[in-house]
């Protein structure tokens, strides 16, 4: 048999998959009143431990009682003896239910009652308000209330050729619009909202190569996606670093141009035509998880990179520096792992240890703690000309 507080998950887990559905009135099937079991154990075993079962026979009364709630019964037979024994406890309606559950609960149901009244008399025209309701549930009442500014704004007013900072909107701000743009869309009833596209991606970069250097060429240069653009050599060697501190000072290689990865994923960098043709593409991260995942997205996108100081071996030259914390001093812990199929078998092996539950190491080494000389010799040493074979380090 349940106990209460198992009871109380499995209401808990009933509010939570149903409230906006049913503050919304738009369920398929009510959702409350509903009647929770208590599990049905065997004669069998209410006879081996009746006490026990008696105990929490007695439990259940109780807590049903202070609660106003009632219990549905069964009579079962126990050790030649007829007993009534609680099967199912029965909750009426939402409200009951918030009785029962954790306290934040009331508010977020109140809040909800609210929006969803909003949402019902200001748009009408929603054609899934479960949903909408839902995607409202995690905003503040003033991104809620500007919300609905926004989406009246855009109902009675043509924004084409305006962009997200250019909307005259009292306390609306382009980054706020950017993440709300299809709850706005939505909520005013139209297909678009004329707004200018985000402008294209870019990638920054530093020239490496020393003869350019020495004849006074820029060192700093940026390329947008789509946008023409003629670099002063064709580069031979592109590294692309996660980091831009270490993209902005990397030494000069002969040939080459430095990076910045931002770590983010490799789209951006396999528009450009002069790095994924590039006759050495190499990726130099951070060693955790996050590197090593992002590595895996360039290679996904198309960037032919192989990597320099991601493998187990580097791990145990530089641990020594690492960190288990992240960039927000949060801690670093296990996790699942994602899909990395184009990391190479020592990367993966890395990327595993540093993900796993009973990894008791640093979780991190960023790329910062090795010194850029010694970047520099791997990045000559992959670049170096060999007899033709699979460089160390490539993708498989």
């Amino acid at each position: 048999m349940k106990t209460p507080e198992q009871v109380v998950a499995d209401i808990q887990r009933r509010v939570k998959n149903t409230w906006a559905a049913t503050l919304t009135g738009t369920a398929e099937a009510p959702a409350w009143p509903q009647a929770f079991p208590l599990g049905e154990p065997s004669s069998a075993a209410l006879a081996a431990d009746f006490a026990d079962a008696a105990r929490l026979v007695r439990e259940w009364r109780t807590w049903a009682e202070h609660r106003g709630l009632q219990l549905r019964c069964a009579n079962r037979r126990v050790a030649g003896t007829d007993q009534e024994l609680p099967t199912h406890v029965l909750v009426p309606d939402l409200d009951t239910a918030l009785r029962v559950i954790p306290d934040e609960w009331s508010d977020r149901i109140t809040r909800g009652r609210q929006r969803a009244a909003v949402l019902a008399d200001r748009y009408p025209h929603l054609s899934q308000p479960t949903h909408t309701l839902g995607a409202v549930d995690k905003l503040t009442d003033v991104d809620f209330d500007l919300l609905c500014q926004a989406a009246d704004w855009f109902a009675t007013h043509d924004a084409t050729g305006l962009t997200p900072r250019q909307v005259p909107i009292p306390g609306l701000h382009a980054k706020w619009l950017n993440t709300r743009l299809a709850l706005a869309r939505e909520l005013a009833g139209v297909d678009d909202l004329g707004l200018l596209p985000n402008h294209p991606a870019r990638i920054h970069f530093t020239y490496l190569d020393p003869t350019h250097r020495a004849a006074g060429g820029r060192l700093y240069d940026s390329a947008t996606v789509g946008d023409r653009m003629q670099l002063p050599y064709r580069p031979e060697v592109v590294i692309i670093s996660e980091n831009k501190d270490t993209a902005i000072h990397f030494p000069p290689v002969p040939g080459g141009v430095s990076v910045e990865g931002a770590g983010t994923g490799g789209g951006t960098a396999a528009s450009f035509d002069w790095i994924v043709t590039a006759s050495r593409v190499i990726y130099w991260g951070d060693m955790d998880a996050d590197g090593l995942e992002i590595l895996d997205g360039f290679r996904d996108a198309g960037v032919p990179a192989a990597s320099i100081l991601m493998d187990p071996t580097t791990y145990d030259a530089w641990e020594r520096f690492g960190t288990n914390v992240d960039k927000n001093g949060k801690p670093l812990g296990p996790r699942s792992p994602r899909p990395v199929p184009h990391l190479t078998e020592d990367e993966r092996i890395l990327y595993h240890q540093l993900i796993a539950s009973d990894w008791t190491r640093h979780r991190r080494v960023e790329q910062e703690r090795i010194p850029l000389q010694v970047a520099l010799d791997h990045v000559l040493d992959a670049t170096a000309p060999r007899s033709p074979q699979r460089p160390t380090g490539a993708p498989r």
